[in-house]
């Protein structure tokens, strides 16, 4: 199989389940930020020395894939029927989960912290503004197509996830976090 079809040299692309749409349709922009974001993931993956904070990160690639087929899938019964599998609040709750275990590694804020420190730091902010753009991109379209709620929460509770890594991994290679000084006038 190759990997070029040319059938999107037109500006369209293909859902699954069938239909074609413009690749600058709101689901499709939502699932590419799920892409883009996946992609992020595996930049921090690969920025991380630290074990436990890689095998997460990959274990998030597979959910946001999923998430990614997903949300090409507009209708609900081509969804079921396809086998993919959607985020759950279970898998809400594990994000919840990590976020509480991995605070208690770091003391609390009282400031404003801004992207930035180790390279593996640095690298899972980027993956949280961009979960935070996927996210945005699931509100917009759920406002006129059917989008699973469960979805839009999985990615607000990632991007959460993700800052709070990016603090562990400074913490972690004794790097303090960038706080915010405020306006100095």
């Amino acid at each position: 199989m190759k990997v070029y079809t040319r059938r999107g040299d037109g500006g369209q692309t293909d859902l699954f389940g069938g239909g074609r749409v413009a690749k600058d349709a709101l689901r499709v922009e939502a699932y590419g930020a799920v892409d883009e974001l996946n992609a992020a993931l595996g930049t921090a993956a690969a920025a991380t020395a630290e074990r436990d904070l890689r095998e997460l990160l990959a274990a998030l690639q597979s959910l946001l894939f999923a998430l990614g087929g997903s949300l090409a899938t507009p209708e609900a019964a081509h969804r079921a029927k396809s086998g993919l599998p959607e985020p759950k609040q279970g898998d809400i709750d594990e994000l919840e989960r990590r976020i509480d275990a991995f605070e208690t590694e770091l003391a609390p804020l009282t400031r404003f912290v801004l992207p930035g420190g180790t390279p593996a730091a640095a690298a899972l902010h980027v993956a949280r503004t961009v979960c935070r753009r996927a996210e945005r991109r699931c509100v917009q379209l759920a406002r006129d197509e059917d989008v699973d709620a469960t979805c839009i929460a999985f990615l607000n509770r990632l991007s959460d996830l993700l800052f709070v890594m990016a603090r562990v991994a400074n913490q972690r290679a004794g790097v303090p976090d960038v706080e915010w000084e405020g306006i100095q006038r």
